[in-house]
């Protein structure tokens, strides 16, 4: 396959975040089978080098529970319905990956009985140790998480070596790069700046878990061809939020 990515592998096991922003176009917030197809050949690159993984994803393309509530909707059935249209998101990503002869599973904290099977840690792990793609929807269960929170939390159940996000933009800044052009992009972060410092990294609690079970963080750009790839196998890219006492990451 073109534009196959060749590199030494340095994760065993990893979670990515893809936010529902992955799956639809810049213009539109709908569901864009292509991106999830070119999700799925990133994932199968990077999964040729070896690596078992998890990916975790959000449902904002198709209904942003925070949203709704806002609308008018009670807050804990506003981010339930969240929750299902994350596990839409997850049936169309393990459709794309199984296109490729990829063994996928879907996973969910909120079971769908007769479409999508409820998540145990000990189902996850066994689906990963044996070659699957676990795709993880639902979120945390519960109201009031984000999936950034659920993606933090299923990372450290898993014994994963890395909780990578994908964003659509290459890092974390000083600043937002849009409105400020002179923002400058950080390299590596601690937990505790990103947290003071109120960056645009996640929310607080994502951050703060990932802090005290050691998780270290990678925030990239799914935007640019190949980035997942690279962010799963372990090339230094975007932004390293972990401690500065950590082993350097690979620098291919």
């Amino acid at each position: 396959m073109e534009n196959r990515i060749i590199a030494i592998k340095k994760h065993k096991r990893v979670l990515l975040k893809i936010s529902g922003e992955g799956f639809c176009s810049e213009s539109s917030s709908v569901i864009d089978i292509p991106k999830y197809d070119l999700i799925a050949e990133e994932i199968n690159n990077a999964r040729d080098a070896g690596v078992e993984i998890a990916v975790v994803v959000g449902g904002g393309n198709i209904l942003r529970g925070s949203a709704l509530s806002q609308s008018g909707v009670e807050r804990t059935r506003a981010d339930q319905l969240g929750m299902i249209a994350t596990s839409i998101n997850a049936i169309v990503l393990q459709d794309s990956l199984e296109k490729l002869k990829i063994p996928a599973k879907v996973l969910s904290a909120v079971e769908i009985q007769g479409i999508v099977e409820s998540y145990t840690i000990h189902k996850c792990r066994n689906f990963l140790e044996n070659g699957f793609v676990v795709i993880l929807a639902g979120g945390t269960g519960s109201p009031f998480f984000t999936t950034d929170t659920a993606a933090a939390l299923r990372a450290i159940e898993i014994g994963a070596d890395v909780f990578l996000k994908g964003t659509k933009v290459d890092g974390v800044y000083t600043d937002d790069p849009v409105s400020n052009p002179k923002a400058r992009k950080y390299e590596k972060l601690e937990y505790m700046d990103a947290l003071s410092n109120k960056l645009d990294v996640m929310d607080s609690t994502a951050i703060s878990l990932s802090m005290e079970n050691k998780l270290p963080i990678v925030v990239f750009s799914f935007r640019k061809k190949n980035n997942i790839s690279k962010a799963i196998i372990g090339h230094k890219i975007g932004t390293y939020v972990g401690n500065h006492n950590d082993v350097s990451r690979n620098t291919k």
